[in-house]
């Protein structure tokens, strides 16, 4: 969809600035897809690869806007689904959109709501698992987590799902799931998807990946619809979601259909194996249009991050930073540690020397582990602003290595500390 107050501009190439190893290649499997670039929305700039920090119902947790600003957080990703239910897309809208209403004036973005119609359905809270903890597919396309209720019962056209907040009734679409979106007003929103399992059966996989693509064509259509009749609002982008799990045809076919639709940019879903992440991502990469940007959903450790760069996701979200934060885990270069532990009791060193967070600029690893101890809510917020600093800028260095051409040499070094201890 031509606009013109969102666009993507192309940068330098990963395979043209720096020369991997044969080792390197080889494991890759092809050729490297990453680059730098700069996404321009209607409240700024995104300067790729980057981290979009998540701020679920409008909020990161713990955190104040404007310290995420202060860290150098370049956009936000909000949960459509969350702020349907509260405090309503109505409200966001009234508010002047989700920016206005949240006081962050940077590029914000919206997911859909397929996530929800997956962990609601069979309440899985992590899409590569089994009910028995095993990370294989059975083909159990009905099954639900042990001691969970089915709250979505999804068909051709859309979702009904009940509320996990009061056990409410509601019908999500492909229409209304752009209704609730460009109500809420974010710069960047996806298209309404399903998201499978691994658990799902192949004939259920491909049955799905078509309903998610007819699911497109229809957000697109009320994407246009909405943006004709919503005179005077800031454009928003509409990204495309592939799905196709751990199928290479599958995801190559997604990523031919979709990349073929009117779509801003694409971000690319759906249940996949750790170890696949590279590989599933390239795949996808290879047949979308380089011209326009791409959103890896839901990972933020160190040797992931290299993983989607180096294959070409120019920006990717995750809750980890805040969600470890709350449990007293903080980042270091040489990998994560627990605050908690009696060791810090006598600490008078900041989480980590150097760091040029607030935190770690103003207190020490023995205040924070005292405000673990004692259950005081600013402990979740120093940690907070210290490990989303840490994800942030390491994306950011990854840029520039890109730029100067010392990614390879970047990521070994990164990498070889922050794993040194495992």
């Amino acid at each position: 969809m031509s606009s013109s107050t969102f666009s993507f501009a192309l940068g330098k190439r990963l395979r043209e600035t720096t020369a991997p190893t044969a080792t390197q290649t080889q494991a890759n499997g092809g050729e490297f897809q990453g680059r730098t670039g700069t996404i321009t929305t209607p409240h700024g700039e995104i300067a790729t690869p980057a981290f979009i920090a998540v701020g679920t119902k409008a909020t990161v947790k713990a955190v104040l806007p404007e310290s995420m600003a202060d860290l150098g957080a370049q956009a936000l990703l909000a949960n459509a689904y969350h702020l349907y239910l509260q405090p309503g897309p109505d409200v966001l809208d009234a508010a002047g959109g989700l920016g206005k209403f949240m006081n962050w004036s940077g590029p914000t973005f919206t997911d859909s709501g397929g996530f929800q119609v997956m962990s609601l359905g069979a309440g899985f809270k992590v899409i590569n698992m089994n009910a028995d903890g095993t990370t294989h597919a059975t083909g159990a396309d009905d099954a639900v987590a042990p001691g969970k209720e089915r709250l979505a019962h999804i068909d051709d056209d859309g979702v009904w799902f009940k509320s996990h907040l009061n056990g409410d009734k509601h019908r999500f679409t492909p229409e209304v799931s752009m209704q609730v979106q460009h109500q809420i007003g974010a710069d960047i929103m996806f298209a309404f998807d399903e998201l499978t399992t691994l658990m799902n059966s192949r004939e259920y996989q491909e049955m799905s990946l078509e309903r998610t693509r007819l699911w497109a064509q229809r957000c697109i259509t009320e994407h246009q619809r909405l943006t004709e009749e919503r005179v005077g609002k800031p454009y928003q982008a509409l990204f495309g979601v592939l799905q196709g799990a751990q199928y290479e045809d599958l995801r190559r076919k997604a990523s031919r259909d979709l990349g073929a639709m009117d779509f801003d940019g694409f971000g690319i879903g759906g249940a996949l194996e750790k170890e696949n992440l590279g590989t599933i991502v390239r795949w996808c990469t290879e047949e979308l249009p380089e011209d326009k940007p791409r959103h890896l959903l839901g990972i933020s450790e160190p040797d992931d991050i290299f993983t989607a760069i180096e294959n070409g996701a120019d920006t990717f979200d995750c809750v980890s930073p805040t969600r470890v934060a709350r449990t007293s885990a903080f980042y270091t270069p040489y990998g994560r540690l627990n605050l908690s532990n009696a060791r810090f009791k006598k600490d008078f060193s900041p989480l980590v020397e150097g760091c040029d967070c607030y935190a770690c600029a103003h207190y020490t690893k023995a205040y924070i582990h005292h405000l673990f101890r004692a259950k005081e809510m600013v402990a979740a917020t120093l940690v907070s602003i210290h490990n989303e600093r840490f994800t942030v800028k390491l994306v950011d260095d990854a840029r520039l290595a890109i730029e100067d051409g010392s990614f390879f040499d970047f990521k070994a070094d990164t990498l070889g500390k922050y794993y040194s201890a495992k």
